[in-house]
């Protein structure tokens, strides 16, 4: 126990002395902060003065900078102000100047129209002095002349009109005369100049109607056992397949469809080339055939199209188009016809400054109703007018449609042009064909035609059956009556004959009277001849 208090007494003891020892370095410590903070603070007073300095130092320049300024910006002002101050006074001087102008103006002008109140009223006065003359002398007048005021105007007004009504008349009828006479001959040089420039004489497209096979087995092989392979074809092509009597090599084939024939001539020599004729052989070859055939027209009718840069066309039209190449009239291929009519139109259009294309357009579908008129009622035109409506064609397009025959009446130039390029077409030397039995026939048609009306003596048809002459009886049909003849033989044959071009009738009446005096007197013959 002694030693534990020993021990506490030495640890109370080593406790003090630490605690002393501290606290004397925690004096020494502070006084060193002190001091520390002193120095700290003393430093931080004379630079703390320092910037004081400075900052007054360079608030000092400062405002002896902005005092300066404002100084100079006060002197610019004052400057400023002398000089607009003077520019007003040279305003107000102007407006002085332009006051004392104006009163003078205005002075002068008081003047003037005091002068012209003078003038006025010595002008009254003197009007009333001449209307009073005028009236007097019109009194005067009409006692003299025995006529009124009145009556003597119109008189002379019905007499001005008159006279300038017989110098228009005159006038219109030169001026008629002159225009008809160039009119004429500019359109004989268009239609020649369209003729020498015109489109190509191109090579003829022959439709075949017959096929030729090659020997007595093929013959068979495309009849059939008991005509059955030739019935087929027959049902699947919608024509008549027939072999002629006198060639049995020939197979004719008859339809009054020109798809169908060229259909079914395509899928026999297609048989004929394979040399293998069965059901499925025919039934795969008219498939083909047909496919062939239509890709044909709208690559026809695209060619053509392209050709003639008559723009874009529809799909559908351009297979109708394509339809013209297997169509003919009077011999003449429609689809190279509607060309020609086409390249004329534009080629006259051109001339005289028209829509080219329009017109290439018109003359190349003025006939498509022909391409269908054996699968539609109706006339190729009202057939044509539909189609071209149907697919959106121009106005002026559908009016050259319609008129290109004379059904309706022609409403732009592009239609005339369009129908002289189908007569001219249509008329040139071997345009068109007629075998010599229907030529024939059409030259009686037409004089048995002049001949059935009374008072005709006799008629020729001449010029190939261009021109009738018909020779009247001058005894029983007078001049007017002959011109009557010739008009109701052209309507008759118009509407009982079908012909290609034009043709003319001329009625003649011819009147011959003799007289003879002894027996060997000189014959003396009178003779007097009208025509008409």
């Amino acid at each position: 126990m002694m030693m534990i208090g020993v021990a506490v007494i030495m640890l109370a003891v080593g406790l003090l002395g630490g605690g002393l020892v501290r606290e004397k370095q925690h004096q020494r410590d502070l006084a060193n902060a002190r001091e520390k903070a002193a120095a700290i603070t003393a430093e931080k007073d004379q630079l703390t003065q320092q910037d004081v300095a400075r900052i007054q130092n360079e608030n000092r320049a400062e405002t002896d900078t902005y005092q300066q300024s404002m100084t100079d910006e006060l002197d610019e002002q004052h400057t400023d102000l002398n000089l607009r101050q003077h520019r007003i006074d040279q305003r107000e001087e102007a407006m002085k100047q332009t006051q004392q102008r104006l009163d003078d103006h205005d002075q002068d002008l008081r003047q003037r129209r005091a002068e012209n109140r003078e003038i006025n009223e010595g002008v009254k006065e003197r009007r009333h002095q001449a209307n009073d003359l005028i009236q007097k002398r019109s009194e005067v007048l009409e006692t003299q002349a025995g006529i009124t005021h009145d009556e003597a105007g119109q008189h002379v007004i019905i007499e001005t009109q008159r006279e300038l009504a017989g110098e228009r008349d005159i006038q219109v009828r030169e001026l008629t005369e002159i225009a008809t006479a160039i009119n004429e001959r500019r359109a004989k040089d268009l239609i020649v100049d369209a003729i020498q420039r015109g489109p190509e004489d191109l090579p003829k497209i022959h439709i075949e109607h017959t096929i030729t096979v090659p020997n007595g087995e093929v013959r068979s092989k495309i009849i059939g056992r008991e005509g059955q392979h030739i019935r087929l074809l027959e049902t699947l092509t919608g024509t008549d397949l027939l072999f002629e009597p006198d060639d049995k090599l020939t197979l004719y084939i008859s339809t009054h469809d020109p798809i169908r024939r060229e259909v079914a001539r395509t899928a026999v020599e297609n048989l004929i080339a394979g040399r293998r004729v069965s059901v499925s052989a025919i039934q795969a070859q008219v498939a083909a055939a047909e496919k062939e055939v239509m890709k044909g027209l709208r690559e026809t009718g695209e060619t053509v199209a392209s050709r003639l840069h008559v723009g874009w066309v529809h799909p559908d039209l351009m297979k109708t188009i394509g339809r013209l190449k297997y169509r003919t009239s009077y011999g003449q291929n429609m689809l190279l016809h509607s060309i020609e009519v086409a390249e004329l139109a534009g080629l006259m259009a051109q001339e005289l400054g028209i829509d080219v294309r329009l017109a290439k357009r018109a003359g190349l579908l003025h006939d498509i109703g022909k391409a269908l008129d054996h699968e539609v009622d109706g006339t190729h035109v009202e057939i044509g007018t539909e189609i071209a409506e149907k697919y959106g064609e121009d106005p002026l397009v559908v009016n050259a449609i319609e008129a290109s025959h004379g059904d309706v009446e022609k409403t732009n130039p592009i239609s005339v042009l369009v129908a002289t390029a189908d007569s001219i077409s249509g008329g040139r030397p071997g345009a068109r064909s007629e075998s010599v039995e229907e030529y024939i026939n059409r030259l009686h048609a037409l004089e048995n035609i002049a001949r059935s009306h009374d008072g005709v003596s006799d008629s020729y048809a001449i010029q190939a059956g261009r021109e009738i002459r018909i020779i009247v009886k001058p005894n029983e049909l007078d001049d007017e009556a002959t011109a009557t003849l010739s008009n109701e033989v052209a309507n008759q044959v118009e509407h009982d004959l079908t012909y290609p071009g034009k043709i003319k009738v001329t009625a003649l009446r011819t009147f011959e009277a003799d007289e003879y005096v002894g027996d060997d007197h000189p014959k003396k013959k009178k003779k007097k001849k009208k025509a008409g």
